[in-house]
């Protein structure tokens, strides 16, 4: 009987067994390799012991194959943890049964998609498609394994090829699976790999990637759908247009099975004209998923998000348009009547090109690019970039004066009157910014009458004073925007709104080193998934510039009538983790903006797991404890005030259960969080987070 370190339950094992895991474990133990593990993973969060009893992980290698004058293809394959130790498929020899699928099929010579040949029937059952059928590719069926060693297995496919495969087409074999480790508490580990070659020997020429795994994983983190299917490269070999002359529908909602038509549409979800016509996107399974709220974090016309260089066919969407790929976020377009397609039917793909070239002498024309330009992106305006020189007389009780430029693209300084909008915003101490008013910053308007200009420099002096009694390091950010006009006198003729780059400039008030506000996420972050985000009518679009309104104190309650109160706190921990956890919250979340407009966030889903803290925080800023931060306001909440780290907490953590864990570990003093989630503790954040 052997007791697990880390469940503390007992396993009986065999004397050959209990050999073979000494002699792996003393291989580990005497080893000074770093486990092959992030802090994203659980088992990087395991004593060495541990490791070398579980050997957690799991990696798959396809070693060869083998295709039989009958047909009958056999591949031969590893089961390894991530340093190359064998593992056992059945879990007896080593922790954790494996469970493994396989799929094979092809690109046919000088074509674009797969083909697959396993493949299943499926037939819809339900109104109004009831006996509707469709044929989909689907993971091999009847197989058999055979074990080589421990850790080394041939697999033989049920299905067999047709007498006429083509030996000269890439064949690619996919596999995927997953190690069960929740018996020690580690979850269940997953993994897929995909297997390219031609039967007669040749090189393989013919791949299918139109956009890499990392595109998707910037928003996504990672891309795994139906259990253990990892990437997309495994995905375009089901989700292909057609079978022969027989579309790929789900026969359910007789929606296209394929990756482009399916993508473009979950993606642009509320945008797709159809949806705003009034007919949902949904896909039926085991339940009804709707799509129809989706929003894409970033301008559905950038199509780069996603078509990023690097791939394989990378240029597909700029070289390569197509009715069915277009046509899926394009969805009031008719092909065959021309409707809305400058009433010119379209039959087939052949001349797609001759008008949507990849790009023409003008944005905003019919070419590739220039149909998706974003107008506050375009080449044609002339620029706007914002730049504080310096900050004078900024010690307590003083109002600062601010030098800066705004300039065009050119370097020309650009005048006052032609600016849309020119504020600064203040706030301070930089540990937590709560001052100088109740609301925690102030907020200034520049314009012709109050700038003076000198040498190539505008002046502005602040009307408010830094508080006498302020110590510490105060900021000011700047932000303005400009409107001009593009395409004028033509059809296109357009006036476009934009805004600068933010800048923040820190500067002691007293006579301490200046100490820039920590670093919690980066603009660099948010644009993983946004590209370029930017609010509040172009006029904010930098981390900095957030959190000096964004502030511990502030709230919404100068947007809200009195009839809505209480107030929602707006703080940037607060308010950031609720939104992207909009659809886990157990009541209504709306937050009401410039104009007294709302903002419903009830059905926004985080892109990636909410426990992937770092898709968004840096230099472990998701950690607890957190040191000299105010206390937040939040008016609507279980708690008002709210301590800082509880509040970022209870962002995601949303059940009143997590509220009283929190409160119930709160005292005069402050927050005990870091006694069991802070670095290194029992239930650290990293650890509790981790996959």
């Amino acid at each position: 009987m052997r007791m697990c370190p880390t469940s503390g339950r007992w396993f009986r094992w065999s004397p050959l067994v209990l050999i073979a895991l000494i002699l792996v474990g003393a291989a580990g133990l005497f080893s000074t390799e770093t486990p092959p593990f992030t802090e994203r993973d659980k088992a990087f969060y395991m004593d060495e012991a541990m490791i070398n009893f579980v050997r957690p992980g799991l990696v798959f290698t396809i070693t060869g194959h083998e295709i039989g004058t009958d047909g009958t293809v056999k591949v031969r394959y590893k089961l390894t943890d991530p340093r190359g130790v064998g593992l056992d498929r059945l879990g007896i020899t080593t922790p954790g049964n494996i469970s493994t699928s396989f799929m094979i099929a092809k690109i046919p010579k000088g074509g674009q998609h797969y083909e697959s040949y396993t493949t299943r029937s499926r037939t819809s059952n339900i109104p109004p498609t009831v006996g509707v059928q469709s044929l989909q590719a689907a993971a091999d069926s009847g197989g058999t394994y055979r074990t080589i060693a421990v850790g080394e297995y041939e697999y033989t496919f049920g299905t067999k090829l047709p007498a006429d495969y083509p030996k000269d087409a890439t064949h690619t074999v996919g596999m995927w699976g997953s190690r069960n480790l929740s018996e020690f508490e580690l979850g269940t580990d997953r993994q897929t790999i995909l297997y390219n070659f031609v039967p007669n020997g040749a090189a393989v020429v013919d791949t299918r990637e139109v956009i890499k795994n990392e595109s998707c994983n910037k928003c996504h983190e990672q891309v795994r759908f139906h259990g253990s299917r990892i990437g997309l490269d495994l995905c375009v070999m089901c989700h292909t247009p057609a079978y022969g002359n027989v579309r790929n529908i789900q026969p359910q909602t007789l929606n296209e099975v394929d990756m482009a038509v399916m993508t473009h549409k979950i993606h642009m979800g509320a945008d797709l004209p159809s949806v705003q016509a009034g007919t949902p996107y949904r896909w039926v399974a085991s339940s009804i998923y709707d799509y129809s709220h989706v929003r894409h974090p970033a301008d559905v016309r950038r199509c780069a998000s996603c078509h990023e260089p690097g791939a394989k066919q990378a240029n597909a969407w700029l070289t390569n348009p197509t009715r069915r790929a277009c046509g899926s976020c394009h969805d009031n377009v008719n092909f065959a009547t021309g409707e809305n397609h400058l009433n010119l039917p379209q039959i087939s793909d052949n001349q797609c090109k001759n008008c949507h070239i990849p790009e023409g002498e003008l944005e905003f024309d019919a070419s590739i690019k220039g149909a998706h330009t974003i107008p506050q992106e375009s080449k044609m305006l002339p620029g706007i970039n914002a730049r504080i020189v310096n900050v004078s007389s900024h010690k307590a009780g003083e109002k600062p004066v601010v030098r800066f430029q705004i300039t065009d693209n050119s370097g020309a300084l650009i005048p006052m009157a032609q600016l849309n909008r020119v504020a600064f915003v203040m706030s301070g101490p930089t540990t937590d910014y709560v001052s100088p008013t109740s609301r925690g910053y102030v907020a200034e308007v520049a314009t012709a009458a109050n700038v003076t200009l000198s040498s190539s420099d505008y002046v502005y002096t602040m009307t408010n004073a830094i508080p006498a009694d302020a110590k510490g390091t105060f900021s000011i950010g700047i932000e303005t925007r400009r409107v001009n006009t593009v395409l004028e006198g033509t059809q296109k003729q357009m006036s476009v709104q934009y805004g600068a780059k933010n800048q923040v400039v820190h500067f002691a008030v007293d006579d301490s080193a200046v100490v820039p506000r920590r670093t919690i996420v980066t603009t660099e972050k948010c644009n993983d998934c946004h590209a370029n985000f930017t609010i509040h009518g172009q006029n904010r679009n930098q981390v900095e510039q957030c959190v000096l309104c964004h502030n511990p104190v502030e709230t919404d309650a100068a947007r809200r009538s009195a009839a809505l109160m209480p107030a929602e706190g707006i703080s940037m921990s607060i308010m950031t983790h609720r939104i992207h956890a909009g659809n886990i919250q157990p009541r209504d979340y709306t937050l009401y903006g410039f104009g007294n407009t709302p903002h419903n966030y009830n059905k926004v889903g985080f892109s990636a797991p909410l426990s992937a803290c770092t898709m968004c925080h840096v230099n472990g800023s998701e950690n607890v404890p957190v040191a000299g931060v105010a206390d937040l306001r939040d008016p609507r909440g279980y708690m008002d005030p709210v301590k800082p780290a509880t509040g970022a907490c209870i962002g995601c953590h949303v059940s009143k259960d997590a509220a009283a864990h929190a409160l119930a570990n709160t005292s005069a003093i402050g927050e005990s969080c870091g006694v069991c989630h802070g670095v290194g503790k029992s239930a650290a954040v990293g650890k509790v987070h981790a996959r």
